[in-house]
């Protein structure tokens, strides 16, 4: 897997070394009351038409877009065929994460980020399902054309 893959086993490296800093490091100073998602959300707020916009609703919309990826590079790392693994594996992680994050002062363990997370990489998984399957078919097709002129050897 890492040797056929070899940058895309680094970038997923390094993508997950960056995750692990964001939730199990200090609490990052964006979420405070003077922090830029905040001072964002108050502009949002101003406007009737953007006023149902939510701190939770960001952090939630956040989580699932901090995955997708995840999903995505585990699936085109462990191939189609072990789709199921590019889903557990972010699943165990996010539960690895939530638990440490119980003894890490600032930082608050929720069950919402487990469902996020795991959202975000079973939508990370579908996209690179959808994205790969063209090339999929076009193997399948080969393969069978290759049997075919076997058979017809014999």
């Amino acid at each position: 897997m890492f040797r056929r893959h070899p940058l895309l086993s680094v970038i997923t490296l390094v993508y997950l070394g960056g995750v692990a800093w964001l939730t199990l490091g200090p609490q990052p100073e964006i979420a405070s009351k003077d922090g830029i998602v905040m001072q964002v959300l108050r502009i949002l707020w101003e406007h009737p038409a953007t006023d149902w916009v939510t701190y939770s609703g960001v952090e939630f919309t956040a989580n699932i877009a901090m995955f997708l990826p995840i999903g995505l590079f585990f699936l085109l790392l462990f191939g189609r065929r072990r789709w199921w693994l590019a889903m557990v594996i972010p699943f165990l992680m996010t539960l690895s994460i939530e638990t440490a994050q119980i003894w890490i002062p600032g930082r608050v363990s929720d069950v919402r980020d487990v469902i996020s997370n795991t959202l975000g990489a079973v939508v990370g998984v579908l996209l690179g399902l959808a994205i790969t399957a063209p090339r999929a078919r076009r193997d399948r097709a080969a393969a069978a054309r290759r049997r075919a002129a076997v058979g017809s050897l014999r």
